[in-house]
């Protein structure tokens, strides 16, 4: 019993660590992120002309999304770890470069289809509204084409940050986000005075190819090795002298074979998701001016908090529960489930409350300048309300996934991921009336229908999950959810005295200051609840210092 309350400790010890290191990365992102949409912001305002880019990209990111992404990762990590763990490296190093191929040849092939029918994909499924005005309409179609040398770059690059996670190295694929912002932001500073909005589209694809370079020094410096505890040592040989790349594309092999059979289920529901980005762009397009960078912005400023705090510790966490998986220790990943859920919880819930309550000084601080008016505030101030609403659904929804994905399970996920979205397009269209209807601006019910939808989905997988592995440690978890929404309820009511009393300050005034004084409110709250994470994060701190 000892043994395997050692062996528990240590596996979430070392989630705890990488996730630790990869939310440092993925916060530096997220600020490198944020300058660049400030950056944006300033240059282009909510007008006309970022909505036609953001339409734009909507493309290249389907693509990528669809064959590379969330759908790779979550069939790629599971079998490839899998394979590092029983030391079959050679048959991992197989496996990856048949899929290298297959990324390349599927993601080239899309790409150059997508850029033949660009005028039809804009003016028949993406964005009809621009039809209307014909200088945005073939703005937007430029700017795909433009972008659509992106996806394949950020293709491969994705193959390379699962075979990294796989060896749990985190921090190297976790700053690759910041470095896609970098190419963005050269594209706004450098280019886009004299190409215009075209030169954000450019920044676009140099961030892309930053995003896949910083890694190939990591990939290459690979150990032989199979034991992660080692693979930072010193004096080991590089992949190339090992397994190596060869121009394969696996036919016959089965684990190629287990990875197209995860990625299928996965693959589909990770269309419908985007389908749904899709819908609301098409929505979107009909709307007021400046509701699709709207919904893009205010939904980027909640995936912030969900990107630093849900997907840093699913990250971490993934490669952990698929190798514990496959060397059939459920017992294990029982316990780091629930630990893992139970730190998303004391996160996610003050972050939410935090975003609802100073999303207008938040704003108004971050984009408030140049060509973004009081208006653009007022349009993505709209949107983050309701989309704040649902940060904790995707936050723990981001964990839930992962842990079926390392179970070699992507159907269940993608199946519940099916009707929720298909749930959300529903809901986006009869919220957009609602609203319409009752005086608010509609884009706003497009931000409630995906959280409300969202929700539902983490209810469900939270019960299938249950089920699956007998228990989830419900009582724990529970027990975490009261407790943070104790301390974040406290957190709130400080908030809106703070917001009240502070309205006639300066709105950084009110933003940081917020933040300052919710944060220690939350601490103190959480300390005086006794609630074990916090103690356990002073007593390392105190350990290191």
């Amino acid at each position: 019993m000892g043994a395997i309350l050692s062996n528990e400790s240590n596996a979430n010890r070392q989630i705890a660590r990488a996730a630790g290191t990869v939310m440092l990365a993925f916060a530096f992102g997220q600020i490198v992120g944020l300058l660049r949409r400030i950056l944006v912001a300033q240059a282009f305002g909510a007008g006309a002309e970022l909505d036609a880019f953001i339409a734009a990209n909507r493309v290249s990111e389907t693509l990528f999304n669809l064959v590379a992404g969330g759908a790779l990762g979550s069939a790629f990590i599971p079998t490839f770890a899998g394979l590092l763990a029983k030391d079959e490296k050679d048959s991992a190093w197989k496996l990856a470069s048949a899929v290298a191929n297959w990324v390349a040849l599927v993601l080239g092939l899309l790409a150059a289809l997508a850029a033949i029918f660009a005028p039809q994909i804009v003016r028949h499924a993406l964005a009809p509204g621009f039809s209307a005005n014909p200088e945005q309409f073939a703005l937007t179609v430029t700017l795909l084409r433009i972008q659509l040398f992106s996806a394949m770059i950020f293709g491969l690059s994705g193959l390379v940050m699962g075979i990294l996670n796989s060896h749990q190295a985190f921090l190297i694929p976790a700053l690759t986000p910041s470095m896609y912002q970098v190419g963005m932001i050269f594209g706004v500073l450098v280019l886009a005075p004299t190409m215009g909005i075209y030169g954000l589209a450019w920044g676009v694809v140099i961030g892309a190819f930053f995003h896949l370079a910083l890694q190939i020094p990591a990939l290459l410096k690979l150990p032989r090795s199979n034991d992660f505890s080692h693979s930072n040592a010193k004096g080991l040989k590089p992949l190339l002298e090992g397994s190596s790349y060869s121009f394969t594309l696996g036919f016959g092999d089965a684990n190629v074979s287990e990875v197209i059979r995860l990625m299928g289920p996965r693959l589909l529901g990770v269309a419908v998701v985007q389908l749904n980005f899709w819908v609301n762009t098409w929505l979107a397009s009909r709307m007021a001016a400046g509701s699709v960078a709207g919904i893009e912005y205010g939904f980027a400023l909640m995936l912030m908090a969900q990107v630093a705090i849900a997907q840093s510790i699913a990250t971490a966490a993934m490669p952990t529960f698929a190798a514990q998986y496959a060397l059939g220790k459920l017992d294990d990943v029982r316990n780091s489930l629930a630990a893992t859920i139970r730190g998303v919880l004391l996160l996610s819930i003050p972050a939410a409350v935090g975003l609802i309550i100073l999303r207008v000084p938040l704003i108004t601080l971050l984009y408030q300048r140049g060509e973004f008016d009081a208006r653009s505030t007022e349009i993505v101030a709209w949107a983050l309300l309701w989309y704040a609403v649902g940060l904790v659904g995707h936050s723990v929804m981001e964990i839930l996934a992962r842990a079926f994905y390392a179970l070699h399970d992507t159907k269940t996920p993608v199946l519940v991921g099916i009707g929720a979205m298909s749930l959300n397009i529903v809901f986006s269209i009869a919220f957009a009336a609602l609203f319409e209807q009752i005086g608010w601006m509609p884009h706003g019910g497009l931000a409630l229908a995906n959280s409300l939808a969202t929700a539902l989905e983490m209810v469900l997988l939270l019960i299938l999950m249950r089920k699956r592995l007998g228990g989830i440690d419900g009582a724990n978890i529970a027990r975490g959810f009261g407790q943070a929404t104790l301390a974040a309820l406290g957190m709130g009511i400080t908030l809106v005295w703070w917001r009240q009393a502070q309205i006639a300050s300066a709105p950084w005034v009110v933003a940081l200051g917020g933040i300052a004084i919710g944060g220690i409110i939350y601490l103190l709250g959480v300390w005086i609840l006794k609630v074990p994470e916090i103690r356990q994060v002073i007593a390392m701190i105190r350990r290191r210092f």
